[in-house]
């Protein structure tokens, strides 16, 4: 399973589904850095450091950090979804299609509901 590093943002609801699955979550809250407005560029560092990958919600910034830091432990960035059940699935199946997540970018989209 993944040893994944969820920035401050992140929903808790889906990062126990996601320990229910199996995952390693460790939190921004959980590592002391809770509350002190670090900036992405230091999330990003932090998550190296301890070996683990992003989980975010913000796209825009982390996908810009994938392009710029080379090499890193993996981004995920996912679109909120009201069921943290159907997020945290459709995140447990993208991290077992990849066993692999250093340098990788993977991005979590909330299907259309008709």
């Amino acid at each position: 399973m993944a040893a994944l590093y969820a920035d401050e943002d992140f929903s808790l609801p889906v990062i126990w589904e996601l320990r229910r699955l199996g995952h390693d979550v460790l939190t921004v809250r959980e590592a002391g850095q809770a509350n002190q407005k670090i900036d992405d560029p230091t999330v990003l560092a932090c998550a190296i450091r301890v070996g683990r990958s992003v989980l975010t919600f913000n796209h825009a910034h982390f996908r810009r950090l994938h392009r710029q830091v080379q090499p890193h432990s993996g981004i995920i960035s996912c679109t909120r979804d009201d069921d943290v059940v159907a997020l945290a699935a459709r995140i447990h199946e993208a991290l077992s299609n990849c066993p692999d997540l250093v340098n990788q970018f993977i991005r979590i989209v909330r299907p259309n509901v008709s």
